[in-house]
């Protein structure tokens, strides 16, 4: 009898507080908005937190804890090193007798030196040499790239499954493995065009085009797969030709991925090695990664604070753009993986 009692007192509640709401609500008072809005709220069912059971240390460690545990691991292991460079450079010795991962003192001396005697450590010209090569290569990559995976997306043709397989067996093979041969063609070619020949960062730059432009056509083609014809196709019956849609229909829709190929190929070819040590002799023309290489050389002495502090400044910039731009790249490489 209580309970029937409750119900029907709640009951004739709610008819009363529906009956206000009606009237507040038809003369377009003010009192109607927070009687709409207690309505609703009393109409509305309370959803209840999950509440999960109490696991036991060692059946969390089961279910969960091992992972926490290997990226913990993970996080130490890949630390490690750059804590332990960072440490080496503002210790403000040049050997690795007084180096440690826990700095005992705080010197800036070798950055001061780094910067302040460029006729004895040309740092700053190896830096601008990789910066003005990575990003005319990286631009021009993504250009050409962009290009190539439209017509492999758009066209129809013979020979164009054939062609997109020979590009992911191409890349298959590592480009330094074709560095004597690459060598052999940059000579002949400096013989004829001394530009774009041997120990010229616009002939590293040519070389760089060649090995990237394969996957990155295959990465943005994927991309341009999952932007619906429709768009195309409306174009062309408003008048537009192919030139049109690519630029001002296809080409912004790409962004995403434009952006990650542009950010990526800048930071492989920034850290590139091999090559440019094997196709730049002067040391005026030294990059970024075979510049560092001379620190620890006879001709520096193996002067490995001098060492730390240029890969700590040169890595800085990549590791920034890198954590601002993680999540568009990771966007930017999942938007092509579902059609539609």
């Amino acid at each position: 009898m209580a309970a029937s009692r409750e119900d029907h007192t709640e009951t004739a509640a709610e008819r009363d507080l529906e009956e206000r709401t009606e009237v507040a609500a038809g003369t377009m008072g003010q009192r109607g908005v927070p009687l709409v809005g207690e309505w609703v709220r009393r109409r509305t069912p309370r959803t209840q937190k999950p509440v999960y059971p109490k696991m036991s240390f060692g059946t969390w460690m089961r279910r969960l804890g091992w992972r926490h545990v290997i990226a913990i691991l993970g996080v130490i292991f890949a630390l490690y090193p750059v804590m332990y460079i960072i440490s080496t450079s503002i210790s403000g010795s040049n050997n690795l007798a007084n180096a440690s991962f826990i700095p005992t003192s705080f010197d800036l001396s070798v950055y001061r030196e780094l910067f302040s005697n460029p006729s004895l450590t040309p740092f700053m010209t190896w830096l601008r040499n990789s910066w003005i090569v990575s990003l005319s290569a990286a631009a021009v990559t993504v250009a050409l790239a962009a290009m190539a995976a439209y017509a492999f997306s758009r066209f129809r043709f013979r020979g164009r499954r054939v062609g997109l397989l020979t590009l992911l067996l191409v890349q298959i093979f590592p480009q330094f493995l074709a560095f004597v041969a690459i060598l052999l063609i940059m000579i002949e070619i400096g013989e004829v065009f001394p530009a774009i020949g041997l120990n010229t960062l616009t002939g590293l730059m040519l070389v760089y085009l060649g090995g990237a432009i394969g996957f990155n056509t295959f990465l943005i083609k994927g991309f341009m797969d999952s932007i619906p014809s429709s768009l195309d196709e409306s174009a062309r019956v408003d008048g537009a030709g192919q030139g049109v849609i690519f630029w001002k229909i296809i080409l912004p829709l790409s962004r995403p991925i434009l952006a990650v190929i542009f950010i990526i190929t800048f930071i492989n070819l920034f850290s590139e090695f091999l090559l440019a040590r094997t196709l730049l002799t002067s040391t005026e023309n030294f990059t970024y990664a075979v510049g560092l290489q001379l620190f620890a050389s006879a001709d520096f002495a193996q002067r490995w604070g001098l060492l730390s502090a240029a890969a700590v400044v040169g890595a800085a910039p990549i590791v920034i753009t890198f954590l601002v731009a993680q999540r568009a790249i990771i966007s930017g490489l999942t938007g092509g993986a579902v059609k539609g």
